[in-house]
């Protein structure tokens, strides 16, 4: 299969591209190739690769500078992925739209699954609901795949940085009462090639995460603990973490679609997390 990846770069996209190039024809695509916000060369782009599905992974995820600019955080977030499915619908590609868990307001208090209702709180949480109901409205053939919590091998992710802190300092700080789903880039890139460029899901949107729930203050001791690091978390409400920025307090995913589909769910993040600490993590 012809696959297109935009946002080949980021964190996600570059596992992504890693997870298919020996099955299928990928072209990883980023910025410097076209921007997103510019529908001709958006159009222009899709059609000369021609692809069969477009794995729509670029977008701003910087939640606290979304919310200092919606203008912009719109702009790439809707409207880049606007144009993106438009050129997707003219070149008769299918496409998978890269989401978040930030689109639920936390208030169920159990995670949420495909059926339950969105309701932003924050600004970059909006833009990407909104990228989502436009690609529902220009391609039936469509993926969303909402995730969570991303960290890899490649970028600056929380377990990253976390991991940086506690080798710089005896004790880190870390937010407790808000709690996700961790999710690893190279398991979310390797579930989104199994079961949807596989064909084996069908089109729809679909919850993808690793399973089981935890606060950024569990996490952040999980990967203390599993690097041998001797640094101690402190817990502390979000009430006293600087942002702008409006988070879920509960936003962890259950992939109740793959439940119904008799599909497989991804593991468990404590073993997906043990796994990525078991080499060096590395940014780029």
């Amino acid at each position: 299969m012809k696959v297109m990846v935009t946002g080949a770069r980021g964190m996600l996209g570059t596992d992504i591209c890693a997870a298919l190039s020996a099955q299928h024809e990928v072209r990883g695509v980023d910025l410097e190739d076209f921007d997103i916000t510019d529908p001709g060369a958006t159009r222009a782009a899709v059609a000369s690769c021609r692809p069969e599905l477009v794995i729509h992974c670029a977008a701003w995820t910087d939640v606290d500078g979304c919310e200092r600019d919606p203008e912009r955080a719109f702009r790439h977030n809707a409207g880049g992925t606007w144009h993106v499915a438009s050129a997707c619908a003219e070149a008769g590609a299918r496409l998978v739209y890269i989401s978040t868990d930030f689109v639920f307001d936390g208030e169920k208090r159990e995670p949420y699954t495909e059926f339950d209702q969105p309701n932003p709180l924050s600004v970059y949480a909006a833009s990407k609901l909104a990228g989502e109901n436009l690609v529902r409205g220009l391609l039936p053939g469509h993926y969303i795949v909402r995730s969570a919590w991303l960290y890899g091998t490649s970028g600056r992710s929380f377990v990253h940085r976390i991991l940086a802190a506690a080798a710089e300092r005896g004790e880190v700080r870390v937010v407790a009462d808000q709690f996700g789903s961790p999710t690893f880039t190279c398991d979310l890139a390797a579930s989104i090639g199994e079961l949807i460029v596989s064909g084996r899901a069908i089109p729809g949107t679909y919850h993808l995460a690793n399973a089981g729930v935890c606060s950024w203050a569990e996490l952040a001791a999980e990967a203390i603990r599993l690097a041998g690091r001797s640094a101690q978390v402190v817990p502390i409400p979000a009430s006293e973490w600087p942002s702008p920025t409006h988070r879920p307090v509960y936003s962890a995913l259950r992939s109740r679609w793959l439940e119904l589909q008799g599909l497989p769910a991804m593991r468990h993040w404590k073993e997906a997390l043990a796994q990525y600490l078991a080499a060096p993590p590395r940014a780029t």
